[in-house]
């Protein structure tokens, strides 16, 4: 038997509209598998039981499907779905790796990433590698039609869970189909300090670079309590605050010793409108691990 921890994820991170990701060091799913003659699932864990078992329903299967590799998979679920933490992404990120190891198909992290990818699509109906791309090969990720580029990087985090449901599909609907000129070199000029600041592992360029005038706004309006949230965080620390993926989930960067008081912040700011919330204090990290 071969086990993974896959990390959740983050997608977006603002200006990085389905381009930029990162790993998460906490939560994360936990995948073991068995060589067998036929593929079955079992699922334990947070939301578990709004998660199909039947292989052509879940991430996994268009991964075992690619991989030529039939197996008896046991997932333990510590992303919880529809959270905008990549939850269906650690599923098959964990898979992908897990299977290409039992199999020892000889494929590399890069290889695994469109093969997860494509199980992604299974639930979200389009192969977007923003989520699976940081989940396997940990760190910050580009993602793009060329491939994958990925980047060590270490910076606070404060990923915020509140218990409201947003869609994907919702989430994408609600994206502006046109930009002006100006949101245009905005965000352009926004994902470049991002980047040069994952690359520096520097939270205060990450956190100006995540301002995002154009997805950001629309999607927050999906999430209740989005300003209120958003301005509680910064009062206490955050340097900069976003919708992680399609939402419900919120992101924010700090520095080490303002996550404790910007995640009670957050967790505040949400019960002052009424909405339960789940904070985890983490950091971009390493992406699925062999154990």
């Amino acid at each position: 038997m071969i086990t993974v921890r896959a990390p959740a994820t983050s997608a977006n991170l603002g200006s990085g509209f389905d381009v930029f990701g990162v790993a998460l060091d906490r939560p994360a799913d936990v995948i073991r598998v068995e060589r067998a003659d036929r593929t079955t699932i079992e699922i334990t864990g947070v939301g578990s039981q709004y998660i199909p078992t039947d292989p052509e329903k879940n991430t996994v299967g268009a991964v075992v499907d690619a991989l030529n590799a039939p197996a008896r998979i046991e997932i333990d679920k510590g992303v919880r779905p529809a959270s905008g933490l990549g939850s269906s992404a650690a599923s098959a990120a964990g898979a992908a790796v897990a299977l290409n190891e039992l199999y020892d198909r000889g494929l590399s992290r890069k290889e695994l990433v469109p093969i997860a990818a494509e199980g992604e699509a299974v639930v979200s109906g389009a192969a977007h590698a923003d989520n699976v791309a940081p989940s396997i090969l940990g760190g910050f990720t580009i993602a793009t039609e060329q491939g994958v580029e990925s980047v060590d990087a270490d910076i606070p985090l404060v990923a915020c869970l509140p218990e409201i449901a947003v869609s994907t599909r919702d989430a994408r609907e609600v994206v502006p189909e046109t930009a002006s000129m100006e949101q245009l070199v905005k965000t352009v000029g926004n994902a470049a300090t991002l980047a040069v600041g994952m690359c520096q592992s520097n939270p205060e360029l990450v956190g100006q670079g995540m301002a995002d005038p154009l997805v950001t706004p629309a999607r927050a309006k999906l999430i209740t309590g989005y300003d209120a949230v958003s301005t509680a965080a910064q009062q206490a620390g955050a340097i900069g605050v976003t919708v992680s993926g399609s939402g419900p989930s919120m992101l924010a960067v700090c520095h080490d010793d303002r996550r404790r008081d910007v995640a009670t912040a957050m967790l505040d700011a949400f019960a002052d409108v009424g909405v339960e919330a789940r904070a985890y204090q983490t950091r971009v990290s390493q992406g699925a691990t062999l154990f």
